[in-house]
């Protein structure tokens, strides 16, 4: 290989290199606005949050909210469904622009990422099979619980939840379980809660929005006690870029000034969950 071979390649293995680094400022911003194209990656099997329709298409409150950004953005949006643990762990490497998907900013996420907009506020609840003979949370001591892994609701069922996000009120830890089993999502442990009391699972817990939409699709489950605790959630996004962070928390800004928010949350929910009670 002659000098200039060398330099050229010694070029392009450091084009590649750079093109694994995080964004630099702008970068993401700047491809996003270029292609007019912004993916967003949620959960295809979260309702109300997020589901695939009868139509085939995805549905539910973090859509409309992922969709509105994109508008005022100017941008159409692209949607993909990987699993909550790849989502969380970071190094997304490209493969989506930002996360709608009612995520709890933490001090640990922080690490990974940064936050630009909490949308909305959701209470953490625990249901029951129908026939549990739990009439209240402590009795729920020493049982099999199911939950999401990798989320807000896992750590609280293990006693480790840590809410440091503006807007977090205080909790306290109602019950203790023998065991905790974790499911890719929500729907997941529902769906062995509902085969019968003790079956497989004792209780889960998830977002109260969640478990109504599972009663309400006919689940044989309920809700038992108060909620647990309650989160403040937000858009997601990878450390490296000020100004797509300051653009989406631009956009979320206006959605909350002209009723957006507050219109998607009560046609999803029923109740206004953009504002602390």
């Amino acid at each position: 290989m002659n000098r200039l071979s060398k330099i050229s390649a010694a070029a392009a293995s450091l084009a590649v290199a750079l093109a694994a680094l995080p964004a630099n400022a702008g970068a993401v911003l700047d491809r996003v606005m270029a292609a007019k194209d912004l993916k967003v990656a949620t959960d295809a099997n979260w309702a109300p949050q997020s589901f695939m329709n009868e139509k085939n298409e995805l549905d539910g409150f973090d859509i409309d909210v992922a969709k509105d950004i994109g508008k005022r953005l100017g941008v159409k949006v692209e949607f993909v469904t990987p699993g909550w643990d790849i989502i969380t762990a970071g190094n997304w490497a490209g493969r989506w622009d930002m996360h709608v998907g009612s995520m709890t900013p933490t001090k640990k996420r922080a690490e990974i990422f940064d936050f630009p907009a909490v949308y909305y506020y959701t209470p953490a609840a625990v249901a029951v099979h129908k026939d549990s003979k739990a009439t209240k949370l402590s009795d729920l001591d020493g049982k099999v619980v199911g939950t999401t892994a990798t989320s807000t609701f896992e750590a609280y069922a293990n006693g480790d939840l840590t809410l440091d996000a503006a807007g977090a009120p205080p909790f306290k830890y109602e019950f203790k379980p023998k065991e905790v089993k974790s499911y890719s999502n929500s729907t997941t442990a529902f769906d062995d809660l509902r085969l019968g009391d003790g079956t497989r699972l004792d209780a889960a817990v998830s977002s109260l929005p969640s478990i109504l939409d599972a009663v309400k699709a006919g689940y044989p489950i309920k809700q038992i006690g108060d909620p647990v605790f309650y989160e403040p959630l937000a858009v997601a996004i990878e450390h490296g870029d000020k100004e797509f962070n300051a653009k989406i928390a631009e956009a979320v800004k206006a959605m909350q000034a002209d009723g957006t928010l507050s219109k998607l949350s009560v046609k999803w929910y029923g109740v206004d969950y953009t504002v602390v009670k």
